[in-house]
């Protein structure tokens, strides 16, 4: 259809295919029924993986990969309390799920799904990356200097290049050099994880969304121990009785009073010495 306004001046109005209405009011009636709406990043992720993730996550969440138009005209036809400032989330390669699950165990789930996979030059090391010692299954030719030029000590052993010292090639948060990829590749070491990263979810329930929920669980639980030991450690310092600290008070005070009952019979044979 083309309509004229002032000046001649013509503009075409088109009508919004039938099939992009279609998954627009799909994703709609999705959003409305579901408690978490997650958006995760499928940059790098293979179609393989991609695909056994969605199966594993049947019957857990529904899993759409459309526009972002489709999405913010989505949200706004929604028009659910809270849910407008995700549209600032997202982003070209984007995944949505819909889900009844917590966001937050969404995201753990979505983290014990990564896979490892080997590293490739420009990548960020997620840790650092150690090289160990011992044999390797590469022949000796152009494999030793290119293990030497990365700062590795090898010898030939048995027929086999070996790795006399071990070494840590990339610090955590360090860019991987072209060079160091190849030797980490030749050695089998995939220090990188390919899947869904979680970006931002928004909680029905609680009417909120939250950015920078990805979940490492292997962290958490450390940093959670440590902080366990820090309070203990403070709540003995503080005499803070509480039933986990009950045990160590018992146990201190046991002590002590061995010590003293120690010191007591001590100066009891001295005084009876004397007396004699």
């Amino acid at each position: 259809m083309v309509e004229k306004k002032t000046g001649e001046k013509k503009v075409e109005k088109r009508e919004v295919p039938e099939y992009k209405l279609k998954i627009i009011n799909d994703l709609v009636a999705k959003i409305k029924k579901s408690k978490t709406l997650l958006l995760a990043s499928t940059k790098g992720l293979p179609s393989s993986q991609f695909h056994e993730i969605k199966k594993k996550f049947r019957g857990k969440a529904e899993i759409k990969v459309v526009k972002k138009s489709a999405v913010l005209r989505a949200i706004e036809l929604a028009a659910k309390p809270g849910l407008d400032p995700l549209k600032e989330q997202i982003v070209a390669d984007v995944a949505i799920f819909f889900s009844d699950i917590d966001p937050f165990e969404l995201s753990g789930m979505l983290t014990d799904n990564l896979s490892p996979t080997k590293a490739k030059g420009g990548d960020i090391a997620p840790e650092d990356i150690n090289v160990e010692s011992g044999p390797t299954d590469l022949l000796p030719g152009p494999a030793i200097s290119e293990l030497s030029g990365v700062g590795l000590r090898v010898a030939v052993e048995s027929g086999k290049i070996a790795i006399k010292l071990p070494a840590t090639l990339v610090k955590k948060g360090e860019i991987i050099k072209e060079n160091v990829a190849s030797v980490l590749g030749k050695l089998n070491i995939t220090p990188m994880k390919v899947g869904f990263e979680p970006i931002a979810a928004y909680d029905a329930n609680n009417e909120k969304i939250y950015v920078g929920i990805k979940i490492d669980k292997k962290q958490t639980l450390e940093q959670l121990r440590y902080d366990i030991s820090k309070a203990f450690g403070f709540a003995r310092n503080i005499k803070y009785i509480v039933k986990e600290t009950l045990s160590y008070f018992f146990a201190k005070a046991n002590t002590e009073e061995k010590a003293v009952q120690k010191l007591i019979d001590k100066q009891n044979a001295v005084a009876g010495e004397t007396q004699q």
